[in-house]
């Protein structure tokens, strides 16, 4: 057996922010998982016809992702995004008409105010409604039990329109839910953060580099940099001994030694860890168990010429809600990306039915795109891309939990945040901090001999 101060169980974000988090502060950190590649939810592969590479999902990081870019910084990345000055967002609805919301520079929540004033895409009353949601944003008040996100908009004085054209695909992008099932409460900490009180909190930030590349290979060089390891295609289990944590094991290798373990697991994986769960965790794991899932799928479509004039554009009241181009976001060759959150009507649909929805609605909205050849296609499906957010569902735990040495991460923890990358940093960078105090006591000793 080998030993390590820590052992992180999953690398994806969260796994890899705690892993260099720990590393950065002398500690010796193995990071084992279980899938062939590091990454999580955001990782690239490269095409098997094009050699591009494609990630599986788009993700797009705001300003307001402040521990994000702090982990960017950490691993040397953060060269590797695109920052927007101000939140622009073009769009395109579903009569083909195109506008753009600006918001410019100013202080929160004055940009969001001027941007959606002077945006013509919806008449001047319904515009002038985004000013009493001010006063509901700075209060801090907490929408009310399982009120939706359409419950709550509309209490706030929304119209339709302005619910269509930008208060719901923001809200189904961040959310990945219908704003008729999700609860308001997390959407309303997201808008509340990006339009918060920093200078670039609203601005967009892309990277201009495949996820693996920005995000994964890098922390793992990070790791490996400092004394650590990184093992992929390994599942694990947690070894418990007199209630507490005393190493892991690997199958088909030498377990690790170690009394600090960080589960970067899905919530969905987390009863695997346990041979069976001990009882201080019986409670979080039953109810990780039971918390629902929400698919995205995501076409991608390679062309012979460029078709889109901007790095992405939304396709409000379409089963595929964005376009984005690889091209001007990473420089690769004409490459679309069409994303459709809250998937669950067209998830079980064969490959060639998603390219085909996904290619009508992208020529009914780009005209350019009728006239291109389309030369590869492919359709990507995360299943269970992230964790439901309906009431009802079981609450979300915290870092800390009843085993010692045993911490939680990931996105489905209680950040108060979706299934972003910033909220599988954040709780990441919890639990390395929890960690490191649990380390920095004194280990127990065993009892004494009893002598008779």
């Amino acid at each position: 057996m080998t030993a390590a101060d820590a052992v992180v169980i999953g690398a994806g974000c969260a796994g890899l922010a705690a892993a260099t988090a720990l590393a950065d502060a002398g500690l010796r950190v193995a990071v084992v998982e279980a899938r062939p590649v590091a990454g999580g939810r955001t990782f690239a592969t490269r095409d098997r016809v094009t050699g591009t590479w494609v990630d599986n999902g788009q993700h797009v990081l705001f300003g307001c992702y402040h521990e994000t870019l702090d982990y960017l910084t950490r691993i040397g990345t953060r060269d590797r995004v695109t920052v927007q000055s101000s939140l622009t967002v073009p769009m395109i609805d579903a009569a083909g008409r195109r506008s753009e919301l600006r918001c410019p520079p100013l202080p929160s929540p004055l940009q969001l105010a001027a941007g959606v004033l002077a945006w013509d895409a919806v008449p001047l009353g319904e515009r002038l409604a985004v000013r009493k949601l001010a006063p509901a944003l700075a209060s801090g008040a907490t929408p009310s039990g399982g009120e939706t996100v359409r419950q709550w908009l509309t209490r706030h004085g929304q119209a339709d329109g302005l619910i269509a054209l930008l208060w719901e695909p923001l809200a189904v992008a961040a959310l990945n839910q219908s704003i008729d099932d999700a609860t308001a409460t997390t959407f309303v900490e997201v808008v509340r953060r990006l339009f918060g009180p920093g200078p670039d909190d609203a601005a967009l930030v892309l990277p201009a580099a495949s996820l693996s590349h920005v995000l994964v290979d890098p922390a793992m060089a990070f790791i490996a940099g400092r004394g650590g390891d990184v093992t992929c295609g390994t599942p694990a289990r947690v070894l418990v001994d007199d209630g507490r944590v005393r190493g892991v094991s690997l199958r088909g290798a030498s377990g690790i030694e170690t009394r600090t373990v960080i589960a970067a697991v899905p919530w969905h994986a987390l009863a695997a860890l346990f041979d069976e769960p001990p009882a201080p965790l019986q409670d979080v794991v039953r109810a990780a168990s039971a918390l629902g899932s929400a698919p995205i799928v995501t076409v991608h479509l390679w062309f012979d010429r460029d078709v889109l004039d901007a790095p992405f554009v939304g396709l409000p009241g379409r089963r595929f809600q964005w376009v984005f181009d690889a091209r001007r976001i990473a420089g690769e060759a004409a490459h679309l990306s069409l994303v459709c959150s809250g998937a669950d009507d067209i998830v079980a649909l064969e490959n060639d039915a998603l390219i085909d929805i996904a290619r009508r609605e992208l020529e009914a909205a780009v005209p350019a795109a009728r006239a291109a050849t389309l030369r590869r296609a492919s359709a990507v499906r995360e299943r269970r891309a992230t964790f439901s957010l309906r009431a009802g569902e079981p609450r979300r735990p915290g870092t800390a939990t009843g085993l010692p040495g045993f911490f939680l991460a990931g996105d489905w923890t209680d950040t108060g945040l979706p299934a972003t990358i910033e909220s599988a940093v954040i709780s990441g960078h919890r639990a390395a901090r929890a960690a490191a105090e649990h380390l920095a006591r004194p280990s127990p000793q065993p009892p004494a001999p009893s002598l008779r």
